[in-house]
């Protein structure tokens, strides 16, 4: 199915309520009218859930009550599988399956995936289901050979937004220094070896001087 416009999920009645209370409705509304829906995921919500190394889950239980998790893995390990489709292979953790064992009563899922060192963060809307056994072609798109898992999840994504960068700190890896380190001393060292070679070039050229006879 198409993806829908965000708000069009995110703004209940009783968000809307609290807008008006607040003073924000009309602002709201005109976002809400101005925001442009693709019936699938663009190039950016793709290069941005390809690149992230950990996500923000939202379930909700049979008794109501929501349960956040973090997950993560190398950049890559969340795999867009289609036009409105993402899903990625369920790694060894705690054995709860607070989050899996939620889906089983409730599909709805929110999402939230940051990129720190941009300041950027796309939203998502989506229903999500819990593969304990894979199948050959999700085994196939999911790269599950020789990979120690725990099932699988897939999730069709209903709508996107991107948030604001407000308030988002920006926070780097390890490989982000590293790769900044390198850059710098790589860069350092070349100026540093222009430098001894210009010097080198300056004497040979100066004239020899007479020798000091006190």
């Amino acid at each position: 199915m198409p993806l829908q416009p965000y708000f069009d999920i995110a703004f209940t009645p009783s968000v809307v309520e609290r807008q008006r209370e607040k003073g924000s409705r009309e602002m709201n509304a005109a976002n809400h009218d101005r925001t442009v829906t693709n019936p699938q995921l663009g190039h950016a919500e793709i290069a941005h859930i390809a690149a992230r190394d950990s996500l923000y889950m939202a379930t909700v239980s049979e008794t109501g009550w929501p349960y956040v998790q973090h997950k993560g893995g190398e950049p890559g390990w969340i795999n867009v599988l289609g036009t409105t489709t993402i899903g990625w292979l369920e790694r060894n953790g705690n054995k709860q399956y607070l989050g899996t064992g939620n889906l089983a009563a409730n599909d709805r899922v929110s999402l939230i995936l940051v990129d720190y060192p941009n300041r950027t963060r796309l939203k998502l809307f989506g229903r999500a289901t819990y593969h304990a056994e894979l199948d050959t072609y999700l085994a196939g798109v999911l790269d599950a050979e020789g990979e120690r898992h725990d099932g699988a999840t897939t999730i069709e994504v209903d709508a996107v937004a991107w948030n604001c960068p407000k308030y988002l700190t920006p926070r780097y890896t390890q490989p982000d220094v590293q790769a900044a380190f390198d850059e710098h001393t790589t860069a350092l060292r070349a100026r540093i070896a222009e430098l001894e070679a210009e010097v080198s070039s300056l004497r040979a050229a100066a004239p020899e001087q007479p020798e000091k006879i006190d």
